[in-house]
Order: C-alpha cells, then sequence, then structure tokens
C-alpha cells in the first residue's frame, strides 16, 4: 500500500493488524517518484508491472515512470463516457507521450497484443 502523510494512525493500525505492508512517499499527496525510490532502496524492487486503471496509468506516465507500455486489444470496443480509458487524470497543459512500437502479436481469437517503448 502507497500512502501519503495525510494517512491516519487507525488506518495503519488497520493495515498492520491485517498484514499488510504499506509505505508513505509524499506529504499531502502520493509522490509516486518517491515511492519508486523506497521500493528500489528499501525493498530491491528493480522492476514492477502497474496494472491499474486509468487514472494510476495516467499518474505513473506523467510521473515519467513508465518505460513500457504493454496492451492486450480484444475483438470489441467500449466507448462507455462511465467507463475509463487507458490513461485518465494527466493534466491538460501536458504533451502527449511519443511511443515507439517494440513488438506485435496476434492471437488466434482476434486478440492483439501491442507491447511499445516510451520514448
Amino acid at each position: 500500500m502507497i500512502m501519503s502523510q495525510k494517512v491516519s494512525r487507525d488506518y495503519i493500525d488497520y493495515l498492520n493488524g491485517q498484514g499488510i505492508s504499506w509505505i508513505v512517499a509524499g506529504k499531502d499527496h502520493i509522490d509516486l517518484r518517491k515511492a519508486m525510490d523506497i521500493l528500489a532502496t528499501e525493498f530491491h524492487v528493480k522492476r514492477l508491472a502497474i496494472v491499474g486503471g486509468g487514472k494510476i496509468n495516467g499518474g505513473f506516465l506523467d510521473a515519467g515512470l513508465i518505460d513500457e507500455l504493454s496492451i492486450l486489444i480484444g475483438p470489441g470496443a467500449d466507448g462507455r463516457s462511465t467507463e475509463p480509458s487507458l490513461f485518465d487524470g494527466r493534466p491538460a497543459d501536458r504533451n502527449p507521450i511519443a511511443l515507439k512500437l517494440k513488438s506485435t502479436k496476434a492471437y488466434p481469437d482476434e486478440a492483439v497484443w501491442l507491447r511499445y517503448l516510451i520514448k
């Protein structure tokens, strides 16, 4: 669990009681760069997968913490405005992130796996 310093003592006690590991990174909000530094320094994490929704993915992308993007596209489309996109929540003043195609793979069920490097 990654939290900011604004977390309550009761919540930390709850996590401890459940045996859930946690780190605090950031004063008023979660500082993703600091959190990744803590994971690397204290826990020797060299690489991890971000399997999140649009806001989490967007936060990591905006912080410059993604080096590869792996997208599995199934043979269907969902454009409902209530459903998150791959990346949500990046500030409007940010430029799009350039990608470089690393590999593609097509599957018999018509799904496609795209892998990109972040430029």
